[in-house]
């Protein structure tokens, strides 16, 4: 995993998140960490593959427009 993290607000209804906390005391992760791995679980279920950022339009090879 990697060391950098992006932090961001999370608004969850309390039930789901009574639901991951219990899950995730079941498995001794952190809900944080329960999360990242239902996400991640998640993701490869629909065959999304995590890697390389995606590279941006906002500059070309050649520096012009």
């Amino acid at each position: 995993m990697a060391s950098e993290r992006k932090a961001f607000a999370l608004r969850l209804d309390p039930a789901l998140h009574d639901a991951v906390a219990r899950l995730a005391n079941a498995e001794l992760r952190s809900v944080n960490a329960e999360i990242e791995f239902l996400l991640r679980e998640a993701l490869r279920a629909r065959g999304v593959k995590l890697g390389e950022k995606p590279a941006t339009d906002d500059k070309t090879e050649d520096g012009g427009e």
